[in-house]
């Protein structure tokens, strides 16, 4: 039984970050479905929700401003979720420069105020973003050439993180999600990927279905509405939006926690797309998701029955010698940031803390019921992919 067990876990880890992704890639590459792009320009509504962003709007509205598509075709509504820090006032200084304002005056948390906003629209496409990240000029105009075919119903730009000053820590941050983008990519040359950059996405009006109040990752379950209505959600890897990597583990803690407990939550109050028959990418989403969320509980079974195993072969021995010497390196990234300098060490102590955050975004999930509300002095909740 403790081999049959060691044996399982072990090949779930190993599908989980290694089998998919090279499973995904051949679909992609031998079945592919590809996207019939062409010269669209639809209207477009870019919105932002915000709370207490006075520091950072003004930017982020100046990046839009800056977008080359057609004037007459865009505006800009920024939704104010409860903001009490002078970020209304910016905004409205901005009216006469196409940008509406939206402002609610309690807070209540992104989902009921993307709810109330797509309501309001009635523009063909809606650009969804954050205010932290700044845009590339040319990245609607490369959303919306996916619009022109008829079976697409939302696209995902690509978050960059931006290198010049980054920390060795950030390097392994920025390493993981280039394989986290690789696999998005090839979801979308087969089918679809699950859930979309959150700094930078677009969709169809009509595809739109209002999502729970409380929902926290809007960039996971507004996409799942969409494949789940018959449409694709695909990836634009040349529309871009910039951000920077967390600069350490306890900033991106921040970041990812909150982000793992909205996998959580999609997993309870969705059930629906873990249908198979309905859901056309269920083994996607489940090999994606849903096994990353398991993975830490693989990761303890594997250890404890490879070192129940150890005293019966040699074979059992290295392999034990090499997950203690991993997460060895691991623990050393940890606290001892100088150690990061071998990439080694610095991928090493990425995985391990990312697998952590993954029992701490159980943790939030249970003991906080206003986890769908963000703090404007966290990074803003924009890269759920990464999860």
């Amino acid at each position: 039984m403790t081999e049959i067990v060691f044996i399982t876990v072990l090949a779930a880890l190993v599908y989980t970050y290694v089998g998919y992704p090279s499973l995904i890639w051949m679909l992609a590459r031998f079945v592919p479905r590809a996207v019939q792009r062409g010269a669209y320009q639809p209207r477009v509504a870019v919105i932002i929700v915000a709370y207490n962003e006075a520091a950072r709007i003004g930017r982020k509205l100046e990046t839009c401003f800056a977008l080359d598509y057609p004037k007459e075709k865009l505006r800009i509504l920024v939704v104010s979720d409860g903001s009490d820090d002078g970020t209304n006032e910016i905004v409205a200084a901005c009216a006469t420069r196409g940008v509406t304002l939206l402002a609610f005056p309690t807070r209540r948390g992104k989902a009921a105020c993307l709810n109330d906003a797509l309501t309001s629209c009635n523009d063909e496409i809606i650009v969804l973003t954050d205010a932290r990240q700044r845009f590339d000029t040319n990245a609607i105009r490369y959303l919306v050439e996916n619009f022109a075919d008829p079976a697409v119903g939302a696209v995902s730009g690509e978050l960059v993180f931006e290198t010049d000053g980054i920390t060795e820590f950030g390097e392994g941050v920025d390493a993981y999600w280039r394989y986290e983008k690789f696999i998005r990519q090839q979801e979308s040359r087969f089918h679809s990927a699950v859930g979309v950059t959150g700094a930078l996405y677009a969709l169809r009006r009509e595809c739109f279905r209002e999502i729970p109040a409380n929902t926290i990752l809007d960039d996971v379950v507004i996409p799942m509405n969409v494949v789940m209505a018959g449409r694709r959600v695909v990836f634009e890897n040349r529309a871009r939006a910039y951000d920077r990597p967390s600069r350490d583990q306890w900033q991106e803690k921040l970041r990812k926690v909150r982000t793992i407990a909205g996998n959580y939550q999609m997993i309870i109050a969705h059930p629906a797309f873990f249908v198979p028959l309905h859901n056309p990418i269920f083994i996607q989403l489940v090999s994606h998701k849903v096994l990353r969320l398991i993975a830490p509980l693989f990761m303890v079974l594997l250890l404890i029955t490879n070192a129940i195993l150890a005293p019966r072969a040699i074979l059992y021995q290295c392999l034990l010698a090499g997950q203690l010497l991993g997460y060895a390196l691991a623990v050393a990234g940890i606290l001892w940031s100088s150690a990061n300098r071998w990439k080694v060490v610095k991928l090493a102590a990425v995985f391990l803390m990312l697998n952590w955050f993954a029992v701490l975004g159980l943790v939030e999930l249970l003991r906080n019921r206003n986890a769908h509300l963000w703090r404007s002095k966290q990074p803003a909740p924009s890269d759920s992919s990464q999860a």
